[in-house]
């Protein structure tokens, strides 16, 4: 297997090579010449707008928000109450011996974070900043912490609704709980079309979101420090080469299933949140005195009709559209990851999974923020965009720090390559069978579009990225909808068990017959 993913990744290599050779354009501008205006196309049919005040707003935001307003109340903010019980149960609490599944609570959150701490928190706060202004950072903390309690109805349907195979692995996530979970409510035709349209969306948002943006991202940033376009080794062209050196390094994780995932993961998450967040501290102490005003730059241009990007709707608009790519709450794609953790109780996971958004989100997107404001990074011209103005924030304090950043970089985008492929991959074999040859047909693919995505430009990938990604919500969010009575339930009932003085084991069982005591 191994042999074949090497022999298929040089093969794509040497047949770009010979493409531009043969061609006056390079790779880079054929492959932008040829996604680009499909790229676009798909994504103007999914961020429909309407215009408001002479801004416009498109319909699957407001479908996400009002989803996580909806869960969070109806849930009585779980988001909140529900954080210490996360706490404890990733700290091992709620440990169950025996109990199926393939990796622990902390290995699942590290998986699933991995796919969500990526290049959005790092470029889309940029994104989001230099076309909003500070206040977009606002939005951005709002989307985290009510996609707090999207994460968690989903996450603990992943769980419920999951599927166990004969080798021990387990296949969940939306795609199984909307054609499960409805049928068990008398909509077994709807719940089938759902699952299959996510399904299909989600093997586009893995190759888009979860590989072309992260791969491009790091391309670049790679380029820019070891001596730019020119200097580059990887430049002129050859932005095709870094990538086809990611696509091998992610193909030999990823042979490995879930398992060998999580066991990266718990070990690159830390590592890569500790170098940036650490890189982030030393340029907030170097302007420590700045740090008031950017809070307060944030707050003011949350909510000033004079702020950039369309007044106070254009901010929200901004940031809330980062934000929601940025932790992906209430695209369904984490419970994929969650579904995999050796649990009986599936709400438990659904607690655990709620901390994603918020080290997403609350954490790591405010440290980036704070950055970029204290700095003023995204007053210079010369800044430009994505990558590149926070490089240039992190530059104004140590001018080696780009390089910090470049390995952080690199760590997020290949972390979450590897959660997505496997978020891919589930999909695939949900829709085409769980067998060998739809194994390697997608991990093939996957590693395909690892080499292709590395040259391509960034208004193509994000176009691209942010449709699929967020067309992924539209089945998913009915799903929730109609099974939240399920996760509602099954929440009282653990909270009675937390409540109880009984060391009963955790099971199913004992968590109904604490609650049928309260």
């Amino acid at each position: 297997m191994k042999r074949i993913l090497l022999s298929a990744a040089l093969s794509l290599g040497v047949c770009s090579t010979l493409f531009a050779q043969t061609h006056k354009t390079t790779v880079d501008e054929q492959i932008d010449a040829a996604i680009g205006p499909t790229a676009q196309f798909i994504s103007d049919i999914i961020f429909y707008e309407l215009s408001i005040a002479g801004v416009g707003i498109p319909l699957i935001l407001v479908w996400l928000l009002a989803g996580a307003l909806f869960f969070t109340v109806y849930l009585g903010f779980v988001n909140i109450r529900g954080f210490k019980h996360a706490l404890d149960i990733v700290r091992g609490k709620y440990n169950q011996e025996g109990a199926p599944g393939e990796v622990t609570h902390f290995q699942a959150l590290t998986a699933a974070v991995s796919g969500t701490v990526g290049l959005g928190n790092i470029a889309g706060v940029a994104i989001a900043i230099s076309l909003g202004g500070p206040g977009a950072t606002f939005w951005m903390i709002l989307a985290g912490l009510l996609g707090m309690s999207s994460k968690f109805v989903s996450c603990t349907l992943g769980v419920k609704y999951r599927d166990h195979h004969a080798d021990g692995t387990v296949s969940g996530g939306p795609m199984h709980y909307l054609n499960k979970g409805l049928k068990e409510r008398g909509m077994p035709a709807i719940g089938k079309f759902l699952a299959a349209f996510f399904a299909i969306m989600c093997i586009g948002g893995a190759i888009g979101a979860g590989n072309m943006f992260q791969i491009n991202q790091a391309t670049q940033q790679f380029i820019a420090v070891t001596g730019g376009e020119a200097g580059s080794w990887f430049g002129g062209g050859n932005a095709w080469i870094f990538g086809l050196i990611m696509a091998v390094l992610v193909g030999l994780v990823i042979l490995g299933g879930m398992k060998s995932i999580a066991r990266v993961t718990e070990k690159v998450v830390p590592l890569m949140c500790a170098i940036y967040i650490l890189a982030a501290i030393v340029v907030l102490i170097s302007n420590y005195t700045l740090i008031p005003g950017a809070f307060s730059a944030i707050y003011e241009g949350a909510f000033s009709a004079s702020a950039i990007g369309g007044g106070v709707v254009g901010v929200m608009i901004q940031g809330l559209r980062r934000g929601m790519f940025s932790n992906e709450a209430g695209i369904g794609s984490a419970s994929i990851a969650h579904s995999a953790v050796k649990t009986n109780v599936p709400v438990t996971e659904g607690f655990v999974a709620s901390l994603e958004p918020f080290i997403d989100t609350v954490v790591v997107c405010t440290m980036t923020a704070l950055v970029i404001v204290v700095t003023g990074a995204y007053q210079m011209d010369a800044a430009g965009d994505g990558i590149a103005l926070t490089s240039t924030a992190f530059a104004t304090v140590i001018d080696w720090f780009p390089i910090i950043l470049a390995a952080a970089v690199i760590l997020f985008a290949f972390s979450t390559m590897i959660t997505w492929s496997y978020y891919g991959l589930k999909s695939w074999t949900y829709l085409f069978g769980h067998n060998k040859a739809a194994d390697i047909s997608f991990k093939l693919l996957f590693c395909s579009f690892v080499v292709l995505g590395a040259p391509m430009q960034l208004g193509s990938v994000v176009a691209f990225s942010d449709a699929m990604l967020f067309a992924m919500s539209i089945p998913n969010m009915v799903g929730l909808y109609l099974l939240a009575p399920i996760v509602k339930r099954e929440m009282q009932d653990f909270l009675a068990y937390a409540r109880s003085t009984k060391k009963n084991p955790l099971t199913k069982e004992a968590v109904k017959a604490e609650a049928a005591k309260v």
